[in-house]
């Protein structure tokens, strides 16, 4: 596997690669991996030929008050890790490689972005957006591969691509969990041992959203109030839990197919998410 530092490295790579006729998967990450990175880039591999994983803890994505100091990371196991699952390239930028001084653009998508984490993370998807754009212009995959854990992000950046244009197949990767269901995350490493325990809230409520589903059960709002309900069992701070369309995430008022459970809690100081489309099969 191959290490690559800077972006015209990065771009003369692929120029090489495309040059020869060969397809490029991307997996953009910011490290510290688990299986959950680990299913996306067999994913990129069985998708292509090549396969470049960005490791890029992205500055501009982070608030003021958030993790970007402590974001956990270990640069020489993510190397192992990806190697092991046959990467070809790691391209692992530095911030001012990424960002120089002078740099004053960022990328918009709006209205998919005004509510849920957009609501309490304000600038968060510009700074995902315009840094997905600079590795999609850098590295010029065929196609590119998201976690579905991070809902809202996967729909602003398939909007992105079909507003932009973009010849680029976005590839959303269901959710990997635990065995006891709690959504692999790198922040899952903040929590205490009781705090894992009631971050178990977020399966069990959507399990219990899935059962009311298949009785046939439609009412929104009674189903939100339920799931709020059991999450409040737990020494949870609630952000938000929402019933949305999977495309336009717009609220739902009646369940149908394309409705997903979305939900952001902290619990200390760690904030987690998760999701489920409530129709689709395990």
């Amino acid at each position: 596997m191959e290490i690559i530092r800077t972006p015209a490295e990065m771009t003369v790579w692929a120029n090489k690669a495309l040059a020869a006729g060969q397809t490029i998967g991307l997996v953009p990450t910011m490290g510290f991996f688990h299986e959950g990175h680990l299913c996306l880039m067999r994913k990129a591999r069985e998708k292509s030929e090549r396969t470049v994983v960005s490791l890029f803890v992205n500055p501009i994505q982070f608030g003021a008050n958030e993790d970007l100091g402590r974001y956990p990371r270990d640069f020489a196991r993510d190397c192992q890790l990806a190697e092991g699952e046959g990467v070809d390239v790691l391209f692992a930028p530095e911030a001012q490689a990424m960002y120089p001084s002078e740099a004053s653009t960022r990328v918009i998508v709006s209205g998919l972005t005004d509510e849920l984490c957009g609501a309490s993370r304000p600038g968060h998807f510009a700074g995902v957006t315009t840094v997905v754009a600079k590795l999609f212009h850098i590295i010029k995959p065929h196609c590119a591969v998201f976690g579905r854990k991070d809902f809202q992000q996967l729909a602003v950046v398939t909007r992105m691509v079909a507003d932009l244009n973009w010849d680029v197949e976005i590839i959303g990767h269901p959710i990997v969990r635990e065995a006891d269901g709690l959504a692999m995350s790198s922040r899952n490493t903040y929590l205490s041992v009781l705090e894992r325990q009631s971050a178990l809230c977020l399966f069990r409520a959507i399990a219990h959203a899935r059962r009311r589903v298949r009785t046939g059960f439609v009412e929104a709002k009674v189903l939100l109030q339920e799931v709020g309900e059991l999450l409040q069992q737990e020494a949870v701070t609630i952000e938000y839990v929402s019933l949305v369309d999977q495309a336009s995430l717009q609220p739902q008022a009646v369940l149908r197919k394309g409705a997903v459970l979305v939900m952001a809690i902290k619990i200390g100081a760690t904030r987690l998410i998760d999701n489920d489309n409530l129709f689709e099969e395990n």
